[in-house]
């Protein structure tokens, strides 16, 4: 059975918004714009040949948490995470209400 989750601690440069990014192993996204990049088959591997920037698409609360939905740019794949308490909630607001509008 393959793994399922491999904890890298990376530090990078949103591509973005160009935020120097502390990773904590956990770090998947940058907490000031929320985006992302489609680099990962399963959370961690970095095996996706993709290298998309992935937009977040909108954010939900469901059983106690925040999930952020990306869609990437590059091959359209669709991928939720959760949220981290230290990304930005204005940005995690704008996109619920987004998702509410349609």
């Amino acid at each position: 059975m393959a793994k399922k989750f491999t904890r890298k601690i990376e530090n990078f440069v949103c591509e973005n918004c160009e935020e120097k990014v502390r990773g904590r192993g956990y770090t998947n996204h940058c907490p000031r714009c929320l985006w992302s990049k489609h680099v990962d088959i399963n959370p961690g591997d970095r095996q996706c040949i993709c290298k998309g920037a992935m937009r977040p698409l909108r954010a939900y609360y469901a059983k106690g948490r925040w999930k952020i939905v990306h869609v990437c740019e590059k091959c359209n794949h669709e991928g939720e995470i959760f949220a981290d308490q230290q990304d930005d909630i204005d940005e995690i607001m704008k996109l619920s209400v987004a998702s509410l509008k349609g």
